[in-house]
């Protein structure tokens, strides 16, 4: 789930006020190695953030494989089974001494499409409150979730029930 969740927060930062302090605190949370970060690979990242969110807003399954489809051309290079660190089998999507920028390139394109494998193509999404920046890997049992947090959902609840409450006179 490291690729798929990197990306979501990586867009919702580029939302709410990207910073490179602010990366590196993302890149240290999702155990990224090799987290040198200098301001032009910060930037890159945020480019990169950009192309990232057109997974999470497609609004239909061939528009997320797509989408999904061109991150991994771009976000690629090869692919390999590998263990490291302890940890069990797992793929990698890029070559170990790529630079950063390929690396969380690579783990992203290639987490969002083996989660969207498993999602049968759903689960991604991208936050229905007005002006909330955020987008969201949907772990939910039902799969339905709308929002990025149940703040944003309370809100919009919140929200709904004054203006039904406005246009029947109610105070």
């Amino acid at each position: 789930m490291t690729g798929p969740l990197l990306a979501a927060d990586l867009v919702t930062l580029a939302g709410r006020g990207w910073s490179r302090a602010a990366v590196a605190e993302l890149l240290a949370v999702h155990a990224i190695r090799r987290r040198e970060l200098s301001e032009e690979a910060c930037e890159r990242l945020r480019l990169w953030a950009a192309k990232l969110r057109t997974a999470f807003t497609a609004r239909s399954v061939p528009e997320r494989i797509e989408a999904i489809n061109a991150l991994l051309a771009v976000g690629t290079s090869h692919a390999y089974l590998t263990t490291h660190d302890e940890l069990r089998p797992h793929l990698h999507f890029a070559a170990e001494n790529d630079d950063l920028v390929a690396r969380v390139q690579a783990v992203t394109a290639g987490g969002l499409a083996i989660f969207s494998v498993e999602a049968e193509g759903a689960r991604l999404g991208a936050c229905e409150r007005d002006g909330c920046p955020a987008v969201f890997v949907d772990t939910s049992r039902n799969g339905r979730r709308s929002y990025c947090s149940t703040t944003c959902g309370n809100y919009e609840a919140v929200r709904r029930h004054r203006a039904t409450a406005r246009a029947g006179g109610i105070s």
